[in-house]
Order: C-alpha cells, then structure tokens, then sequence
C-alpha cells in the first residue's frame, strides 16, 4: 500500500511537471515572457515581464533585426532600480528612455495588453504608458535604426519613440517643431531644453524663465544652402545636421565630422552640462564628440553661478563675492520681504560677459542709473548687466556662470544683489565710509532697545492698573507699525473713498465682499476690496494683513494695502485689467472670450508655481482653501496670479463654516473637506486639478445642461482616459498641434491632482515639474468617483442659494499653530 500511494505521489509531480512545462511552452509561444528569453524584431500583444525575467540577457528582451539596438531593462547608479530603455549596444549607450526620472524596481512588470497599450507598471500604479489601447496595434518592432514603433493593422506607426525623444537624436531621426530635447539634470538641478521655436533651432536653460544660449541662426558654422525660409524639421543625415523648411527643403547644414561614410549611426546627445556632442556610436572606443556650442563657457554651469567661466577652462569667485560663503550672496527668496529691505547692488566688474546676452532682448532702454534702480525695485532681479554704448539694461531672475567676454567684446557693466552686510561694495569706499554706517547703526539700535523697554513697561503698567490706552498712545503704536519695512501701506477711509469714486465701480462681489476699481493720485489702478463679516479688532486685522502683504511673488497677486478705521476693513491690490479666469474659459451667451491652448496652458503653469510658492517657500505655509477660476486673475498679457491667499484668519468662526453657491467654492472642494481628514496643501491641489480639467475642457465642472454621463465632468474625464479618448475631454473649440505633448501632459496631471486618496496626489513643485516636462506625468490610477457621489448626495441636498456645514474647520487653532489658511469666500 506504501508503495502504491509512493508510485501514485510520484506519478502526480512527473504530470504536474509536465503540465508546467508544456504551459511554459506555450506562454513563450504566445508572447508572454515568464523565462529569461530574447525575442529578434517584434513582439506581438499579450506579452509581460519584469527585469528579473531577462536577468540573463542583461535585461534587454527585444532585439533589432541587425542587432545594433536592444529594449528592455537597463540598471541605474542604485543596482536596484532600473529604466526602460532603448539600448545601443556596442557602445552601451541609452538614446530612448520611458520612465526618465521614475525608476523601478526588478520586480516592476512592462505590459503590452492585446488592446495594444504598452505600459509599465509599479506598485500597482502606471509610471509610463503609450496610450494606445483600441487603435488596432497589432504589434511592437525594434527598428534597425533604434526606433522602437507600435505598428497597426496597415503596419503603419501607430506610436514611434522618434517622436517622443529625451536627450538622444539619432540618424534618420526627425526632429520636429514641438518636440523637445531636455538633459539630464545639472548638479545644480538644472535641466538644459532643445527645440524649434520661430523659425530658429534654440537651445536655452531651463530656469523658470527660459535662458537662451546658443541659436542656429547665429552659428558661423552653418553652410547656408537656402536663402530665407524659416526651420521646421532637422535629422541627422551621414556626416552633417541637416535643416529644413515646411517643404522639406534644406536650409543649412552644420558638418560635424570629416567620416562621410552614409552607414554610420551617429547620436546627438544633449549633456547635462548643456552641450549638445555628435558620437560616432560605431567607433571603437568612442571617439571625442564635436560639440555645440564649441565653447564650454558659452553654456549655463561650466561653473557655478556667480563664478567666472575662463578659456583655460578654471572658475575663479568675482572679488566682490569672495568673502561669502561658496562665491554666492545667499539670496534663496529675494522676493521675501524680510530681507529685501536689507538688500544692495555691488559692483562685479566692467568686463563681464554671460551666456544669454547674445539671444535675450534688453529689459529697458535707459543709463546705469535707471537700470540699478530697475533691478533695486525688482524684487526677482538677481544680476544687472550693462551695454554702456547700447544703453541696454539686462535683468536676469535667475543665474548660471558669468564669463570673460569674447574677443573682440568690450563686455558689460555687471552688479550682483546681495545682503547689505555680505557685500563688499566696489572696491572704491573708503575705510571711513565703510564703518560710517556701523558708527550710526549702534546708538539707534540702543536707543530703540530702550526705548522698547520703556514701551514695554508702560505698557504692562497699565495693563496691570487696568487702564485703557489713550488715543495718544494708540495713535503712537500704529506709526511704529507703519515704519516697519515691507509692511503695506495704511489708507484712510477717505482716500480709499476718492479713490474708487465713492465705490462706484463694482468688479466683483464675493463671500468676503464686494470689490471696486479705483485709481491712486499717482495714477496707479488699484482693487478695493470691502470686507464684511470680520471678526479680528484693529490690531489684529493689521497684523494679519502685514503677514499676507509680506508674501510677494510673480504669480500672486499683490497687496499693496489696507484700511482699518472704525468698522470698515478694506484690502488694496494690484489691479488685474483682464480680471477673472472664469469669464476667458466659461463662454457666456453673447461673449466670445475664448483662449488659445498656448494661453491656457501658461495660465495653468502660473497657477501652480504660485501655490507651490505658498505651500513650499513661504516662511509660513500657506494653504489657500478656495482655489476656483473666480480667484485667478489675469493682467493685460493674461500673466496669471492667485489671489485671495491668507485671508482665513480674517473671517469670523461663524463665516468659515458657510459653502458658496455650487459654482463657487462647492465644486472644487477636495473629499476631506466632507469626510473627517485633516486639511492639508494637498486638499489646495485637489482644487487645482479641479480648475486645471476645466481650463482643458472649456467648461465647469458640474453641468446640468449635459448629459447625465458628462454633467460631473471629473468622472467623465476619467472615463474617457481609460479608454484613451483623448479628445473628448478638450474643449472642441481648441486649435492644438497633434505632436503636442503638453496635451496629455495637462491632461494626466490634473487627473492625479483629483486623487480621492490625497496621499496619491503630487506636490504643486512636483505638479510644476511635470507641465514643464522636468519630471515624466505617468498614466493617473482610476478614480473611485468621490467627487461624483458628493454631488448626488451632499451638495444636492442643499438649494442654490443654501449652505451647508462642514466638520472641517478652517479656523482650527490647532491645525493653524503649522500652517495658514485661506478659506473659502
């Protein structure tokens, strides 16, 4: 018996064995990898497989038919993380990569479903995805040229790698307009940016304002073939980068090798120091590359900035900066008013040049004098050059390295803002003038230090004797808290009054209050804003209001004042002349406010830096709570800012707990504000998605005129990403560029920003990062359409004109005492 149950086991595990191996079999013959195998040519749907599967073949598990390219898994600096990647093999150089920036792990799977998406997955989320399920891919093909093609029905491209590249160009490749080289990050975290753009090849650094350095047209290398014409495509062709018109016909060329030979694969590769340098990938070893631009301290970080870049190739520290830490004046917010105040221009040098004069127009027209003080009263402004004989005033936000100007260059007139006790001056102060200042500032700052003592004292005398304060003594304290540097300006009544013509101009009307347009004697256009409904005294209202008029950033919109005075509570602001985003993407009847997408999508950048300005570089985080198309305003070049920021502490309890009609505030709230979760920045990010989904789809985010499918937008939009319908979530009145990435992009960014899970949603840096093509935006996980029951239960359970209670308190004392908050209006 034994013996028969032993041969029964037995006979079992050879079956089971055999079943194992006849399914292996067959998995391999359908495509599907579960062993370390190589495929030559093309795979065909129905395929996946990890790194770990393809261990024995260094990861790779496609080949070309000629066996020059391979694509598959390629290691990283960390052996546990890896990309994928389209591999030259010989020279082991990556010229194609999916999740740049978004590494994995061995056990991440790529997938190539039978609807003929390819995608790759971890952690149970898409990092990359082609985006081209149920268009008839029949199967994927590792070209002979290193052109990785998703092939339909007609075996013609659906998908191409060519068309979406990183920092690689390779022969044969087009290189269009709208597409976009971008380098691997500096040490610095800078990335450098290739792309056609009016008619020229620019090559720039990618600040947040864009710097340029180096142009097709103002290369002497060229050879020009074609008079005129502007450039619309390049390739690598043999020995030489070729350009060409809309017609395709050759404009210039620029030769980069003497090897003419037609069957050599060359690559363009954009560095991370911002060189662009030609390999010769079938040299063995790889020869020196020929580079553009030839000149290395033609380019953003030969050096760090603040240094100067010499032709011998070393970096020496301006003498005015040497006694500061690492060359640098340690500037990190200039525009924060704690220590703009306290900020100067100092001299650098006369014979000073810097990679971007050559292709940025001037700021102004003007003398030295008038571009010191442009730079003095331009918070952002970093450096100032000079063209002496021009009279050109340069200003740059942002800095890379300086340079000895090039022969034959007369160089620039250069000043660096530093702090008022870091710099050095000019050189020409002298020792009497230097400590002349320190001679004045030490018996102030005593006799103020007394002063406050006394102050202080009187004041707890009082306090302690419980008598109240004379009008003498309050009137003293409001002119001590008028001179304290970067606080905003104090209006009376009266002014304010005249200002706006008794308030006859009305721009708005919201939960805070009303808002007028006035003008200052000065001429200057300003937004009163009447508030109702304060809770705070007099002091506490002024300190508030110091706290949100300290906060100045290019994408906020300003407080220039306010006015305390009996009952009445008024903001003063820059006036925004296009007003609100809400009346240039919502079409009313009669009005044909409609945006380009170049516009939109500018608008929807400039929302995010300025959140992520409050929520990551403020002094205090700021959280906005009521971020909606009513509260971004736009100026004359529809540059946008957020406005409404801070004003939280300024309601009373009883006002924070009020919702706004449902196309105010209601349709933009994140679940938590429903649900019993802390808020928290990422609940601001909610709200940008919300408002990001409506500038793409041209509409609001609750419709009841639609359909029942389409009425809750969100969950449309959801719904036609899964099945890859791109198009019907953008507004059909849009004209956009179908190589356009920025699209998608905008698309899948405000799709992870609507994530129910706010653990899931990105940071506003990382939301930045994204629209700008720094950081990859992976395929959004599906929605669990909160968003969509909150509309059938609680805000239909209210009227139009009701409100509505919320456990969430915007006033928490608790939640206040780490972070500001805005709340709704």
């Amino acid at each position: 018996m034994r013996f028969q149950a032993l041969r029964v086991d037995m006979e079992t595990r050879i079956l089971s064995c055999s079943a194992g191996l006849i399914y292996l079999l067959i998995l391999v013959l359908c495509g599907t990898s579960t062993a370390s195998i190589q495929l030559i040519g093309q795979i065909s749907p129905v395929f996946q497989g990890a790194e770990m599967n393809w261990v024995d073949n260094n990861g790779m598990f496609l080949l070309s038919n000629n066996s020059q390219f391979s694509f598959g898994f390629f290691t990283t600096q960390d052996a546990t993380l890896f990309l994928l990647v389209v591999l030259h093999i010989s020279s082991s150089k990556v010229v194609w990569t999916a999740n740049r920036g978004s590494p994995v792990g061995n056990s991440d799977k790529f997938v190539f479903e039978d609807n003929g998406n390819a995608y790759l997955e971890s952690s149970g989320g898409v990092v990359w995805s082609t985006d081209t399920g149920g268009k008839g891919v029949t199967a994927m093909k590792l070209e002979n040229t290193g052109n990785l093609v998703l092939l339909g029905n007609d075996s013609k491209p659906v998908w191409q790698s060519f068309s979406h590249p990183t920092d690689t160009l390779l022969s044969g490749q087009d290189f269009l307009e709208g597409m976009k080289l971008v380098s691997d990050l500096s040490p610095n975290n800078l990335s450098c940016n290739l792309e056609i753009s009016s008619g020229d090849l620019i090559l720039y650094a990618g600040f947040p304002t864009p710097q340029p350095y180096w142009s097709l047209s103002k290369d002497s290398r060229k050879t020009i073939n074609k008079v005129g014409g502007e450039v619309k495509s390049a390739s690598l062709s043999s020995n030489s980068w070729n350009f060409y018109d809309k017609n395709r016909a050759l404009l210039s060329l620029v030769v980069f090798s003497d090897n003419a030979n037609p069957n050599i694969t060359w690559a363009a590769v954009l560095e991370s120091e911002g060189l662009i340098s030609f390999y010769n990938l079938q040299s063995d070893p790889v020869a020196e590359p020929t580079v553009i631009p030839q000149d290395s301290c033609s380019t953003p970080e030969p050096c760090n900035p603040y240094y100067v870049c010499n032709s011998d190739d070393t970096c020496l520290c301006p003498d005015v900066l040497n006694s500061l830490s690492n060359c640098a004046p340690g500037i990190e917010s200039p525009c924060n008013s704690s220590s703009s105040g306290s900020l100067e221009l100092v001299k650098a040098g006369d014979k000073l040049d810097y990679f971007a004069l050559g292709f940025v127009p001037p700021s102004s027209k003007s003398d030295l004098s008038s571009c010191r003080n442009a730079c003095l009263n331009n918070c952002s402004c970093l450096v100032l050059f000079f063209d002496n004989n021009a009279g050109q005033c340069f200003l740059f936000d942002q800095i890379g390295s300086l340079q000895q100007p090039a022969q034959g260059s007369t160089g620039f007139i250069s000043y660096i803002k530093v702090q008022k006790d870091g710099g050095k001056g000019s050189g020409s102060t002298s020792s009497s003038q230097k400590y002349l200042p320190i001679i004045v500032i030490i018996p102030v700052v005593a006799l103020l230090f007394i002063c406050g003592i006394i102050y202080l004292g009187f004041r707890y005398h009082k306090k302690k004797e419980n008598i109240p304060e004379s009008p003498k003594a309050s009137s003293e304290e409001d002119m001590f808290l008028e001179s304290l540097s970067g606080a905003p300006i104090r209006f009376s009544y009266k002014d304010l009054r005249t200002a706006t013509d008794n308030f006859s101009v009305k721009l708005g009307h919201g939960g805070f209050g009303s808002v007028y347009q006035g003008v200052l004697p000065d001429g200057t256009q300003i937004a009163v804003k009447k508030l109702e409904g304060i809770g705070q005294g007099k002091k506490e209202f002024r300190a508030e209001v110091s706290i949100i008029g300290s906060i100045h950033h290019v994408h906020l919109v300003r407080l220039k004042g306010f006015c305390a005075e009996a009952t009445h509570r008024l903001l003063v602001y820059e006036y925004m002349a296009k007003g609100s985003l809400d009346r240039w993407i919502f079409k009313k009847d009669g009005e044909d406010n409609i945006l380009d997408w170049e516009t939109r999508f500018n608008i929807a950048l400039c929302m995010a830096k300025g959140l992520a300005y409050l929520h990551e570089d403020c002094d205090a985080k700021i959280i906005h709570c009521d971020i909606k198309p009513e509260n971004v305003l736009l100026d004359d070049n529809f540059l946008a800012k957020v406005s409404d920021f801070g004003l939280a502490k300024l309601m009373t309890r009883e006002q924070s707990h009020v919702f706004t009609t449902l196309r105010g505030t209601r349709g933009y709230l994140a679940p938590e504000w429903i649900t019993n979760y802390a808020i928290s920045e990422k609940s601001d990010v909610y709200s940008f998605g919300m408002v990001l989904l409506e500038i793409i789809g041209g509409r609001k985010n609750f419709d009841h005129s639609e359909s029942s499918e389409k009425a809750h937008f969100p969950s449309y939009a959801f719904k036609m990403m899964e099945e890859g319908k791109i198009k019907e979530i953008l507004d059909s009145k849009l004209k956009t560029h179908k190589d356009d990435e920025r699209v998608i992009t905008a698309i899948k960014v405000a799709l992870w920003c609507m994530q129910d899970d706010m653990y899931l949603r990105p940071s506003m840096t990382k939301v930045v990062q994204m629209l700008e093509g720094l950081s990859p935006a992976p395929q959004p996980p599906t929605s669990s359409q909160m968003g969509s029951r909150l509309y059938l239960s609680i805000f239909k359970s209210t009227s139009e004109e009701g409100t509505s209670s919320r456990p969430s308190d915007c006033n928490s004392d608790a939640y206040l005492s780490n972070v500001r908050l805005s709340g709704p209006r």
